[in-house]
C-alpha cells in the first residue's frame, strides 16, 4: 500500500494541475479575506477568521473535485490501472493508497493559510487577542470536511474514464452533500423530517465543530460518510475487476 501512495503522491506533486489549483485556492482565499469589502477582515473590524471558514467549504467545492478527478479516471483512460490491479494489493488498499494522497496534498494547500491567524492576531487590540480556541476547532472542521470531499471525488473518478466528468460529477455530490440536506430540511420544516436532513448535512455537522467543540456524533458522522463513498468506490473497481 505504502508503494502505492507514494507513487500517487508523487504523481500528484509533479502534476502542475494540482499546484494551479492550490495556487487559485489560496489567492481566492487571501483576496476573499482581505481585499473585497463584503468580506473583509478589515472592514468586518473584528479580530475571528469567521469569514474564511465560511467562504473555504465552496472553494473545496472546485479544489478537492480538482484533485482528485485524476485519481482512477486517468489510471483507466491510460491503461495502466490494468498494471495496478495485478499487484499484490487489495481494492481497498488502491482506494485508501489514493485516498490519504490526495488528502496529503489538501494538507499542503491548507497550511499555508495558517499566515491568516498570525496576521489576524497581530492586527488584534492588544495583540493576540483572538479565540484560539475556535480557530483551532474551525480548522479541525475544515480538514474533515476536506476529507469528506476527497472520498466524494475519490469515487467520482471511479465511475469514470474521463476526468471532466469526474470532476464534474465530485463538484455537484460535494454541493448536494453540503447545501441539498439543508435546503431540504428548510422545505420540510417544523415536521420529523427536518431533524433528519439537517443530521444528515455536512454543513451541520461542519458548523458544529467550528463552535470549537468536538462532538463525538460528528466525529462519527464524517467517518462513517468517509467510509461510504470509499466503500463504493472499492465497489467500483472491484466490480470492474471481475
Amino acid at each position: 500500500m505504502y508503494a502505492v501512495f507514494k507513487r500517487e503522491l508523487f504523481s500528484l506533486l509533479n502534476s502542475l494541475m494540482a499546484y494551479i489549483t492550490i495556487g487559485i485556492f489560496l489567492l481566492v482565499s487571501g483576496l476573499l479575506l482581505w481585499f473585497f469589502p463584503d468580506t473583509s477582515v478589515l472592514e468586518y473590524g473584528y479580530a475571528e477568521l469567521t469569514g474564511f471558514f465560511s467562504l473555504a467549504p465552496f472553494l473545496f467545492m472546485f479544489l478537492i473535485p480538482a484533485v482528485t478527478m485524476r485519481s482512477f479516471a486517468e489510471e483507466r483512460r491510460e491503461g495502466t490501472y490494468v498494471l495496478l490491479a495485478t499487484r499484490p494489493v487489495t481494492d481497498w488498499q488502491i482506494v485508501l493508497a489514493k485516498y490519504f494522497a490526495c488528502l496529503i496534498l489538501l494538507l499542503f494547500a491548507l497550511i499555508p493559510t495558517l499566515i491568516y491567524y498570525f496576521t489576524v492576531s497581530q492586527l488584534a487590540l492588544p495583540k493576540g487577542n483572538i479565540d484560539a480556541g475556535a480557530v483551532i476547532g474551525s480548522y479541525i472542521g475544515l480538514l474533515l470536511l476536506g476529507a469528506a470531499f476527497t472520498g466524494i471525488g475519490i469515487f467520482a473518478s471511479s465511475i469514470t474514464k474521463n476526468q471532466v466528468i469526474a470532476f464534474a460529477v465530485a463538484a455537484f455530490l460535494c454541493f448536494i452533500a453540503y447545501i441539498g440536506f439543508d435546503a431540504l430540511s428548510q422545505l420540510f420544516s417544523l415536521s420529523y423530517f427536518e431533524n433528519v436532513f439537517q443530521s444528515l448535512s455536512v454543513n451541520e455537522h461542519y458548523q458544529s465543530i467550528s463552535r470549537g467543540v468536538l462532538d463525538t456524533r460528528d466525529l462519527v458522522y464524517f467517518i462513517s460518510f468517509i467510509l461510504v463513498f470509499l466503500g463504493a468506490a472499492r465497489l467500483v473497481i472491484g466490480g470492474r475487476k471481475w
